[in-house]
């Protein structure tokens, strides 16, 4: 056996030599595929940074993070992870004030009535809210049966009034802050594959909550209808057109199959990609050191 590898040892080497170098070669010459979501980390040492950033998260169920597999808050920490990364402080100090269910007066109620809460606003670098789906559900369910655009122009103006209260509320803890408001989605064909009109009622929805952010300084009104409405791929969600609505089972890979409502693991990443976007334009109002 010996004398048969003595005599034969080429040709073991040689092939197996030459797989290795073309291995070699293609990790080289091959570009490498980049990540679907472009959540690539990119450092940004300055000494001009915080070196904590504290960052308070309020809102209903999308801040609580319910439809997130891992049970670790839906888009928040991926949010507060990617700052850390990408501007390579110390530390993201995270406060989570989401609760599954709430409205936008419920939310001002329980900021009203928590000193935690309005502790935590006042020392926050930056802050975000999620409000308005369950807003928007309570007058679906009101009459579910006779939804038309026009029949939630009112309640519209009354969402817009709590929003407002709301976000003035914010700020008598927090004058400087950025406020970054996510606006709704509509998974709500989920449910009404036959209201062609949801589509424009939550655009609507969303146009005013806009309207009321734009009113305030140093708040910014984040869009993630788009992104969410018709999955990642954008193959599903309705349009208006017939074939639309002929669909006896609708899916969307971005929503939590169990409730057809909440985001998934992937909804929430491609909230937090949205946010840190206008974080970043946004820098300059919470990374920074106060100069002495």
């Amino acid at each position: 056996m010996k004398d048969f590898f003595q005599k034969n040892w080429l040709m073991l080497v040689v092939p197996f030599g030459a797989a290795l170098l073309t291995l070699l070669l293609l990790f080289f010459i091959v570009p490498k595929a980049q990540p679907y979501f472009n959540t690539q980390k990119t450092s940004v040492p300055n000494e001009n940074n915080k070196d904590i950033i504290k960052y308070v998260a309020i809102g209903d169920s999308l801040t609580e993070g319910v439809g997130d597999l891992t049970n670790s808050g839906g888009f928040v920490p991926i949010l507060a992870n990617e700052i850390k990364d990408r501007y390579n402080v110390n530390a993201v100090d995270v406060e989570n004030f989401g609760k599954n269910g709430d409205r936008s007066d419920q939310i001002l109620k329980r900021i009203k009535k928590s000193e935690d809460i309005q502790k935590q606003l006042g020392e926050a670098d930056l802050i975000t809210l999620t409000v308005g789906g369950n807003d928007l559900m309570k007058v679906i369910k009101g009459d579910v049966f006779n939804l038309t655009v026009e029949s939630f122009k009112k309640p519209l103006k009354n969402y817009q009034g709590q929003i407002s209260s709301l976000l003035n509320e914010i700020r008598k803890y927090n004058e400087a802050a950025p406020v970054y408001i996510l606006g709704i989605y509509n998974p709500f064909y989920l449910y009404f594959p036959e209201i062609i009109e949801m589509q424009q009622i939550v655009n609507n929805w969303n146009d005013g909550t806009e309207e009321t952010v734009s009113e305030q300084n140093n708040m910014y009104f984040i869009p993630i209808n788009d992104l969410l409405y018709k999955g990642v791929a954008g193959d599903v969600g309705i349009t208006g057109a017939e074939e639309d609505t002929s669909s006896k089972a609708i899916t969307n890979n971005a929503i939590y199959e169990e409730d057809h409502f909440h985001p998934n693991n992937i909804g929430y990443q491609l909230m937090a990609n949205a946010v840190r976007e206008i974080m970043i334009k946004t820098k300059d109002e919470w990374l920074f050191k106060e100069s002495e």
